[in-house]
């Protein structure tokens, strides 16, 4: 391994994204073996918590990948890379204790922990990713696994259907992206996202910036939920209360604002950055706090509190101002910690008390009193209460953006109430009154289940009273890696002026009201059909009919059942395809004066077009056989008298087996006659057959018109044996230099044997 700066904390940064993935068959087997022992999974990202932060700023560990594209497998440690780490790991290990009991006696909790820990794997790769296409890589492993996770009750249909939606817009959002990044990589010469950052002046004048921009955005939007790819993020609640607190709460939806805050210094001069962020994110903030509002269940409630809070950190990123910055770095770790604490604590309620109806729960305050406090605690930082560290990002939150002009200080103002609201209802409500009735033993859970909560709680509390604790170790360097530059703002110092000081108190109070009349506003919400009706999420039901439609339709008229119709129809738009690209782009060349072809060459190629007249015009299978092994033989004849010996064997030895191997089957297969087409279809055969040929002919005769450049087969003619220890270059071609391409046709061989044997297994029970 080549790192930048040898050491064994390189070593450590290199390994960390991996340990994960290595540890995954021991959790597997571990916990189906033992299931009481799925806490102890929480030791791994404790211990990768403790490792990330030993780690100095400035770290850097490379491997080389594809050095021709300068890609390689690169991770680095910033301040932003290191507060995402820690929150992934941190709030991760609370998690894995939650699931463990939440999950406790379910028989696959084993399948859970260990989709959990490559989540936690492809997350930690991404954000201490320090390369574009090994960021991607890692980026989609996210939504793979999240996928799984959300999923995890595949028997209900609203947990298949959530988990789909969510691979397809995170999966789709995610093609724009690396269109983005491959525009990205090529505009910067360079796919190292520290050398992209320090050539900010170069891509301030390329033609590729604006794409750039737009397709990047595009790809996270739809990872942070921003509107209106937002819906998928509420649906994905149908997922267990683990997947919910650490998923969408804590880490993957912050992976799109992550990507956002890692270029931003790279576009920050760019008008159309600034436009296209704080513009989506505003809209995702109305959208959010809206529905917020009209929604009963708990999950689904921070859930949208959650789109609400994700708009507002894609706002941030998008001004220029240098208090945004570190305004969004404290926002994202307090929106981490309480929400976290909350998705855990509605779990909790939904366990025990059996529903997450706001307008059911009531009066659980003394049966459940460490719950309840957890959730109370979690929702005061997260209502900016003075002494909370909520307090402080709700400081800088409003300084920020009741200083831009615009709808964004009333925007801001009318969300703050309704967040209030969604911590009253959420972590209040529930609690006081008269209590519930219910047949279920409603009490505190396990303590494995409460550590998680009241530790991130209690949290908001302490470093809101010592903001000196992570001020300097962890929220100002992120805050310089977002702005691409030092801030000169310490976490703690009053930002805000008085005037904002007194509009912030007056939106709790109109969040406390609001809240009082919560139960009088939300059925008015929910009566407003439209909302339902023209929303993203029914636009996205309406897209997935539409294209089951479609693709019936198409399946209908083109799966007919006819070999014959689906090769005519494969070869017609190929060729013919290629035929108009000759022809639009003047492609039609023909080589210059050769040396003329020695007579038996001359009279192997008659032979081999005698071969394939003869395979297209006999009637019996076998004979067309035979004939069409005259073209393979004369081919490989041809080969041979040009001084390709090597090819030519290759190409004897695949026509040998390939014939023994036709012949095996077709002797087996139960045909009734001969050829029975009548005289319009042979012709329309022959029509297409000629054709094909013909575009193939013109096709090789403009290449031959190029001059021939030998760099390539020199090449693998000299580094055949010294590279890959091969003296047949053909053979050295298919197994070593195009490895990849022959795996996968080799793949492709075996799934067509394995279809043709079910087959004819079924053709004989039958």
């Amino acid at each position: 391994m080549r790192v930048a700066k040898p050491g064994p904390v390189n070593w450590i940064l290199a390994l960390v994204p991996f340990l994960p993935i290595l540890a995954m068959p021991f959790v597997a087997a571990g916990v189906r073996a033992r299931p009481q022992l799925a806490a102890l999974v929480a030791l791994l990202p404790a211990t990768l918590f403790f490792m990330l932060a030993a780690v100095p700023l400035g770290t850097i560990a490379r491997v080389e990948w594809l050095p021709a594209l300068e890609i390689g497998l690169a991770f680095r440690m910033d301040g932003l890379s290191r507060l995402m780490s820690l929150l992934i790991t941190g709030i991760g290990t609370g998690i894995f204790l939650y699931a463990s009991g939440y999950l406790a006696g379910h028989r696959d909790l084993h399948r859970f922990m260990t989709v959990l820990t490559l989540f936690m794997a492809a997350m930690l790769g991404a954000v201490l990713a320090d390369d574009l296409i090994v960021l991607f890589i890692f980026w989609e492993l996210t939504s793979l696994a999240s996928f799984m996770l959300i999923g995890f009750d595949a028997h209900k249909y609203e947990a298949r259907r959530s988990a789909q939606q969510g691979l397809l817009v995170t999966v789709g959002g995610g093609l724009f992206m690396l269109a983005g990044l491959v525009l990205l990589g090529t505009a910067a010469g360079s796919y190292s996202i520290s050398t992209i950052l320090s050539r900010a002046d170069v891509l301030a004048e390329h033609a590729f910036t604006p794409w750039i921009i737009v397709l990047v955005a595009i790809g996270c939007f739809a990872k942070s939920a921003q509107w209106p790819l937002h819906s998928w993020l509420p649906n994905a609640m149908a997922a267990p209360a683990p997947v919910s607190a650490y998923l969408h709460s804590a880490t993957m939806v912050k992976l799109g604002v992550y990507l956002l805050a890692r270029l931003h210094p790279a576009f920050a001069e760019w008008a159309l950055w600034e436009v296209m962020l704080t513009t989506a994110g505003t809209l995702t903030m109305i959208t959010g706090a809206v529905l917020a509002l009209r929604e009963r269940d708990l999950k689904r409630k921070l859930a949208w509190s959650t789109v609400v809070s994700l708009g507002t950190l894609v706002v941030l990123i998008g001004l220029k101002e240098p208090l945004a910055a570190t305004a969004a770095v404290v926002f994202l770790l307090v929106h981490a910690l309480y929400k976290a604490a909350l998705f855990m604590s509605s779990g909790i309620l939904d366990k025990k008390a059996g529903t997450r109806d706001a307008m059911k729960l009531r009066g659980l305050g003394f049966a459940m009193p460490l719950t309840a406090a957890a959730a109370f605690v979690a929702a005061l930082s997260m209502a900016g209460t003075p002494g909370f560290i909520g307090y402080m990002a709700k400081d800088l939150l409003f300084t920020v953006q009741l200083g831009v002009p615009g709808l964004l200080p009333v925007v801001a103002i009318l969300v703050n109430v309704a967040m209030v609201v969604v911590a009253g209802v959420v972590a209040v409500r529930p609690f006081v009154g008269r209590r519930m009735e219910s047949e279920k033993d409603i009490k505190d859970p396990p303590l494995v289940m409460l550590v998680a909560p009241l530790v991130l709680a209690s949290l908001g509390l302490l470093f809101g009273l010592a903001p000196g604790l992570i001020s300097a170790w962890l929220v100002e360097p992120a805050a310089e890696a977002v702005l691409g530059r030092p801030t000169g703002i310490a976490l703690g110092v009053k930002q805000a002026s008085d005037v904002v000081y007194y509009i912030s108190l007056a939106a709790v109070a109109g969040g406390v009201i609001a809240y009082l009349a919560w139960s009088r506003i939300q059925p008015t919400l929910a009566r407003m059909s439209w909302l339902d009706d023209y929303g993203p999420d029914e636009l996205y039901g309406r897209m997935l009919k539409g294209v089951s439609s479609v693709s019936g339709a198409v399946t209908r008229r083109f799966q007919t059942g006819s070999m014959r119709f689906y090769l005519a129809a494969t070869t017609g738009i190929m060729f013919g395809g290629a035929a108009l690209v000759l022809l639009l782009k003047g492609g039609l060349d023909l080589p210059g004066v050769r040396p003329l072809p020695a007579m038996h060459q001359v009279m192997l190629v008659v032979l081999i077009m005698a071969g394939a007249v003869a395979a297209s015009r006999l009637q019996a299978l076998f004979a067309q056989v035979m004939a069409a092994a005259v073209v393979g033989f004369g081919v490989g004849i041809l080969f041979l008298s040009l001084g390709a010996a090597d090819l030519a064997f290759t190409q004897f030895t695949v026509e040998v087996i390939s014939i023994v191997l036709l012949v095996a089957i077709l002797a087996r297969l139960p045909f009734r006659g001969l050829d029975n087409r009548t005289r319009g279809e042979r012709r329309f055969d022959a029509s297409i057959a000629i054709g094909a040929g013909a575009v193939g002919t013109l096709i090789l005769l403009a290449m031959l018109a190029v001059p021939f450049s030998t760099h390539i087969p020199e090449w693998m003619g000299q580094s055949s044996w010294p590279e890959a220890k091969g003296r047949n270059v053909v053979n050295v071609i298919l197994v070593d230099f195009r490895a990849l391409d022959t795996l996968g046709e080799i793949a492709v061989l075996l799934i067509a044997a394995l279809a043709a044997t079910v087959l004819l297994r079924r053709k004989r029970r039958g």
